[in-house]
Formats: structure tokens, sequence, C-alpha cells
């Protein structure tokens, strides 16, 4: 949970003093170089020092001062450059400093050097002091912090007789969450909202006279007073009267800073163990009621696979319907294809009470219709309408909200209007299981989704990251959020905008698509075995860089072409702005991905971003089972439906490879304390040939029947494939019925272990 505490602050000087025999990147002329100095969690831009010139060993003598808090991971980067000024400034060293390292009252001096030769050296002076202030307001997680914001109002109105409201301004607060603001005067009031530790400064400049501008220090503004000036001084301009107001911001965060279950989720398993306990008592036919700390937490996971999965998912749900045990079930996940299906079931608030038949009716007719009409003329002007209406509201736009409205058209006759929020609904009387949509989140260049990808969960209640402990009200998901606090409200997206989100395969780069090109174990074989691990006793406190050669920056061209991703998503961050605390990366719940360094590297992670970038799972692991994993739900029993057509264990074992790199407690091959028992259904269909029922043998005449073509070359079910014929569609979900209902003894007994292990862990 998070814990709200006044931090002390502190003083860190960086002097900059000098650097030996740096590499010129000029052949012809010595080095003119200069040095920057970025530290996101005390300053929104990078400083800088003077450029020296013609000196391949340069003194600067610089100071600079950041006033930090102790609280948080402060880690310097310090970047030396030499300007060229015809082709673009060349890096020559890079290095990043834990300002953790020192001690109040500590005077250190440090020499970086590109060799253990000492050639390419740069020196620098830090020094940290107590500062007697009254402290400022954090609200901490233990990984992700939030502090105070002010609020600036500023209103300009032009005095005198002669008003022109063409006269344009350009009005900029350093390190807003609003950014630069360009208005004529008179036309309202601007808005900046940033950090109150801050010593920034508001600079109105016009944009008809340049040289006239107005820089106001937002320390020297009394809280809550209006002040008023007049500008410019010039007197062929007409004056402006500028009204300014500094405000304190809310402390109240309206992202959730925690790692356990939400209220409205806790409540809602509360009401659901009622369902679940008379459903176990039916099925297990036991003789006295399930105590409530007898009753396991049952989930379903469900893969991803286009239409294949949703008509999959459909045809299972209908089996554990009739076998009476899709009450006993708490959560159910989904990703990609498979949430379509979630999407279409939870529009109706009793669906899991109702027979299944309805439904599926529904979906045989959007399965099997042509779906040519997609892209007629009409479509697309309509199309082209929603995405400029969502421009209008503040949307980003990017290609993933046109691929949602196609695919709309592909599952539906008409626009639905569904929103994520109003499956709350059908979760208010514990009705139905908690649906829980997976995407994954990572960079918009210069990484691949191996590299780098970030699980997010997206529920009726909320969405959010599990690794950072950060979620948001499912309501607000896409609306624009600073340092934990929404600063723009946007109307909810409709559910389709999601299902672009969640099935979203157009994000990927070249690296991804050569991933899903070749066998998928054996790329996550190559891959791991190529990178290097990073422990959570390895977080680097000093890491010096030297810029790439010739040789590295052909190279650093070709890895920029691999990793960048022509039609990434957009989405506003709701983490923007955060920072980190000083021991995130040692925090229980903070997890990392060894494939990567980055983890370890707080000013390049998520909050840092202005977007997401959010894409299929399958792109790293076709499951939806990660959030089952998080120990703060303590799931016991996990039926994984996989809708794979290659490999039918090999997705499972790529889970249970993901969950040994991560430290999660998983059953890839043997049973172990704290991990709960997986039954796993893949698309097979061996007996279903033979049987048309558990139990029925098929006559030679419904032979053809039992037929399922699942290869992962020529299937008729191939992810590709939109249009299924009434017999594949019909073969499938048959398939899918048949294969929970023909395992019915097994699953009882899971459920039986799951009790145990229940009654097991009961206190004596």
């Amino acid at each position: 949970m998070a814990v709200a505490e006044v931090s002390r602050t502190c003083l860190l000087t960086v002097r900059v003093l000098q650097a030996h025999r740096l590499p010129s990147k000029d052949l012809v002329t010595p080095s003119d170089c200069y040095v920057t100095l970025w530290l996101p969690m005390a300053c929104s831009h990078r400083l800088q020092t003077r450029t020296v010139k013609n000196s391949s060993s340069p003194v600067w003598n610089q100071s600079f001062h950041f006033r930090i808090h102790r609280q948080l991971k402060n880690v310097m980067e310090l970047k030396v450059f030499d300007r060229d000024l015809v082709t673009g400034d060349d890096p020559v060293l890079s290095v990043l400093f834990d300002a953790g390292t020192l001690r109040a009252g500590e005077f250190r001096r440090e020499s970086f050097s590109l060799s253990p030769q000492g050639e390419g050296r740069l020196e620098v002076e830090f020094c940290l002091q107590s500062l007697a202030d009254r402290g400022e307001w954090l609200v901490s997680n233990g990984v992700l912090v939030a502090w105070e914001l002010s609020c600036l109002h500023v209103q300009l109105e032009e005095t005198g007789d002669q008003k022109s409201s063409e006269h344009r301004v350009q009005l900029v607060v350093p390190g807003s969450c609003e950014g630069p603001q360009e208005a004529s005067v008179g036309t309202g009031t601007f808005h900046f909202h940033c950090p109150a530790c801050w010593e920034q400064e508001l600079s109105i400049h016009l944009q008809d006279a340049p040289e006239e501008q107005l820089k106001v220090p937002l320390s020297a503004l009394p809280s809550g007073q209006v002040v008023r000036l007049v500008f410019p001084t010039s007197q062929e301009l007409p004056l402006m009267r500028v009204e300014l107001k500094k405000e304190a911001g809310l402390r109240e965060l309206a992202v959730r800073l925690g790692f356990g279950p939400c209220a409205e989720e806790q409540a809602f398993l509360s009401r659901r163990k009622q369902v679940v306990a008379a459903a176990l008592r039916q099925a297990l036919q036991l003789d006295g009621d399930v105590q409530e700390d007898e009753i396991p937490v049952v989930a379903i996971m469900a893969t991803g696979g286009g239409i294949r999965a949703m008509t999959s998912l459909y045809g299972q749900l209908a089996g554990l319907k009739e076998l009476g045990l899709l009450d006993c079930v708490s959560y159910i996940t989904g990703a990609s294809g498979s949430t379509w299906a979630l999407a279409n079931l939870y529009e109706d608030t009793e669906w899991s009470q109702k027979d299944l038949a309805g439904p599926t009716e529904l979906l045989k007719t959007q399965v099997t219709k042509n779906k040519l009409g997609v892209l007629a003329p009409s479509q697309l002007q309509r199309y082209r309408q929603e995405l400029a209406e969502r421009a209008r509201l503040g949307y980003p736009s990017c290609f993933t909200n046109l691929w949602a409205l196609i695919n709309e058209a592909l599952l539906h006759d008409e626009p639905h209007d569904h929103k994520l929020s109003d499956q709350r609904e059908a979760l208010s009387h514990g009705q139905n299981p908690l649906p829980i949509y997976c995407a994954l989140n990572t960079k918009g260049q210069s990484l691949t989704t191996f590299e780098f990808g970030e699980w997010c969960k997206f529920s009726p209640y909320e969405v959010g990251f599990p690794k950072y402990g950060a979620f948001i009200p499912s309501e607000l998901f896409g609306s624009e959020f600073f340092m934990g606090q929404l600063m723009k409200r946007l109307p909810e997206s409709c559910i389709c905008f999601l299902e672009g989100i969640w099935s979203n395969l157009y994000a990927a780069n070249l690296q991804d698509s050569l991933y899903w090109a070749s066998e998928p174990s054996q790329f996550w074989d190559r891959w791991v075995r190529n990178q290097a691990n990073l422990d959570k006793e390895q977080v680097p406190l000093l890491k010096i860089e030297e810029p790439p050669s010739t040789a590295g920056g052909i190279a650093e061209f070709f890895t920029n072409l691999l990793t960048w991703r022509p039609l990434a998503q957009a989405t506003h961050n709701f983490l923007r702005g955060l920072h980190f605390h000083k021991d995130y990366f040692q925090h229980p719940h903070f997890s990392t991905w060894k494939a990567t360094t980055l983890d370890g590297l707080p000013n390049q992670l998520t909050p840092s971003e202005p977007h997401l970038c959010l894409l299929d799972v399958g792109y790293l692991i076709n499951t939806s089972c990660l959030p089952l994993l998080q120990p703060t739900r303590d799931v016991d029993l996990i039926l994984s439906l996989d809708y794979n057509l290659h490999g039918a264990f090999q997705q499972l074992q790529l889970l249970g490879r993901f969950c040994q790199e991560q430290g999660i407690p998983f059953l890839p091959i043997s049973p172990s304390p704290g991990a709960p028992v997986v039954p796993h259904f893949p698309l097979v269909s061996d007996s279903f040939r033979e049987y048309s029922a558990p139990g029925v043998r098929r006559p030679p005449e419904e032979a053809a029947a039992g037929e399922v073509n699942l290869s992962s070359s020529d299937s008729p079910y191939h992810y590709t494939k939109v249009t299924y014929s009434q017999e594949d569609v019909d073969k499938l979900l048959h398939l899918t019925h048949y294969n929970v209902c023909n395992n019915q003894e097994q699953l009882l007994e899971a459920l039986r272990q799951a009790v145990q292990r229940r009654r097991q862990r009961r206190p004596h």
C-alpha cells in the first residue's frame, strides 16, 4: 500500500572540473567540448557547461546545484560532447552517477576514465548538504513516488484603448505537464502544473518581438495570492497586463499506488465466494458447507489466436457450464482473440448464469459472415470520422485506432458503445468471474519486445502495471495524468478500442517479426543465451559508456532499423512524471526482465515516457497467465486453455522459462510449494475423431465430423483467417466443448486437491 510522508531535501552541488586527453571526433581540429548534466528527479531539462574550444583537455570549473529528495533514486547522467556545427554534436563520453551513494555532508571527487590506462578522463566533484526546510509531501508504494504539485494560473489582457486579439504570445514553464502554450492575448486563463519543489520560472515571449520576454521565478510568487505585472517595457508595443496566481495542487492521487488487489476486487471476491462455495458443494458432492477459508481461488487462462481463440473459448466455457464447474471460477484472463469472446459475453450482466446457446449462435453469425464490407467506402468514411473525433477529444493518433474500428466491423454488424467499466454491473453480486485482459507495454524504438516488455492488465475496475504497483480506474484509461494526478479527463473509450490494443499485431518491429517467423523456443534459447542477467545485487551505481565508433555507429543504425516500430500504438501514459524510490530495485514486487539492464536505469523506464506503446502479448509469450501468478491474488488452480496450432505445450513451456527467469512460482514440470496447479487444455482432436461425446462413439456416417484440421500451415483456423465456414466453426465448437467434458474426472480431482490445499493451510 502507498505511504505518505514528509521528506527532507538536500542540496547536491556538482562541479564539473576538467577532462584529460579526450578523443577527437574531428581528424582536422582539436575538440570543442562541453558537458551536459541531467537529473530528471530534480530538474526538468538538461543543464550545460560552456564550450571550451580547440582543446583535448578542457577546463570548465563550473558548478551546478540541485535540490534533491533522499527518498528518491537520483541517478545523474553526465555527457561530454564535441561541438560540430556541420554534422551535429558528437558524443564523447557518457557517465551515470547515483547520488544515493553520497552521505549528507560528504564531499567526493570522481575521475571517470574510458580505459584502465586513464585515456579520456572526466573529473567531477560532488557535495551533498542537508537543507533545513519544511520538507516535501511524498506518497510512495516503495517503487514509485509522487510528490506535491503546484498550479500556476496565468491570465493575459491587453491594456489601453487599442487592443489586438492577434497579439500572439508563448508561455513556458519548463518541466510542467502542459509544456509550452501559444495563444492570443485575452483568450482565457492558462494553467501549468509542475513539482512544487522545483525552482522553475515562467517565461512569456512575444512572438512578433522575440527580444521582448518576461521571466518570473515561481518561488517568488506568494501562494494563493494574485500578482499583477505589466509587460512589455517597449513603448512601441501595446502593454499587456499579466495576472499570476500560484496554488498548491491536490495531494490525493488519482493513480493507486499498491501491489494488492484494489478494494473493489476484494469486495467482488467476497461476493463470489458464496457462489463458488455452492458450486463446489454440488460438483464435489460434499456433505457439509465449504468454510470460507476452504474456498480455493480458481481461474481460467485463455491464450490468443484470433477468431480461433474467440470461437474455442465459447466452446470450452459451454463445456464448463454443462459440467457445473463454471461457477467454481473466480477469474478469467484473456489475450488477443480470447479477449473478443470475453468482451462479447460481458455485455450480458448474467451471461454465466444462462444457457450459452444464444451467444454461441450470435458468434456463428459473425464468424461465418462475409467480411469484404469492412473496407467499403462508406465504412472507410465512418472510420475517418471516428478517428477525427478521437483526435479532437485529445487522444493520440495511431494506426491501432484504425485497426480497432476494422476489428469491430469484423466482429459486429453495428458499432458498439459498450465500455470496460460497464462490465462492473456483471460483477455486482458475484454472478460472473472477474475478467482480466492482458497487453504488453514496450518501447517505441531502440528495443525489441524481448528486451523490454511490461505486462499491463485491464479489468472492469482498473487498468495498471503490476510491475510498478500503479493502477487507475478503468474509465480513466486514456486520460492525461501527471505525477499521479488527473490533469485532463477524456471520455472513456468504447471497448472496441481496447480490443484493438489487446490484439494489436501491428506495433511489431522487424526483430519481433523474426521471432514470429522462427521456432519460438529456439529463438528464446538464442536470445536468453546472448543476454546478460541483471540480478538485484548488480544495480549499477557508476556506469561509464564510450560512444560508438564508426563501426559501432553502423551497427547502431541497423539496430535502430530492426527495432523501429512504424505503427507504434500510443496512449497517454498515466505513469508520466512519477519518480522512483531509492530502494525500488530491491522491492519484492518490482519484477525485472533479466534480458536487459534497463530496469536498473530509472531515468529510462516507463514513467519518463509521454505515451505508452501497447501491443499483443503474443509477441513475448502467447498467454494471459501472468496476472494470476501474482502472490497477492493467491490463485490455487488455473485451467490453461491453449489455442496455439504449433506445439501443444510450447507456450506453456515458454511461460515456465519466463517464470523461472523472473523468480515467479510456477509448475513447468513438478509441483512446488506456493505454485498453483495448472490443468492444460491444448487444441487436440485425438479421441474426438472416434467420439462425438464422452463415451459416445461416432457412427461411420459421422466420421467426417470428427476430422478437424489443426495443422499449423494449412488449417482453416489459421490466425489470418477471418471467415470460417459453417462446418468449420461447428467442428471447432464441438471439439473444444468435448475436450473439456472428456476431462471431467481430472477437473473434479484438481478441485478436490485445491480444497484440500486450502484446508491444510488453515491455522490449527
